[in-house]
């Protein structure tokens, strides 16, 4: 799962745009805008949630889950070293 918030640092991190992340996943710019205007969770298509999993896996991103190994066990993002 993606929040909204994850989806919005990821794409700062990468330097994308919503033009840029909508391309390299094969998703709508609305979609995008959408999923990124949400509030939690982001929902979608399980097809559309994957293509953006995928695309931001492939330009370097780990999402960090809720409870995961850090300081304060929340949910994030960060680049792939």
């Amino acid at each position: 799962m993606i929040t909204a918030s994850q989806l919005r640092a990821a794409r700062a991190l990468l330097g994308f745009d919503q033009r840029k992340l909508a391309e390299l996943s094969g998703i709508s710019v609305p979609t995008i805008q959408r999923m990124e205007a949400s509030e939690g969770v982001v929902q979608g298509t399980v097809t559309s949630l994957m293509k953006l999993v995928e695309a931001l896996d492939a330009a370097g991103i780990v999402l960090i889950s809720a409870g995961t190994a850090s300081p304060e066990g929340g949910r994030g993002v960060r680049l792939k070293q």
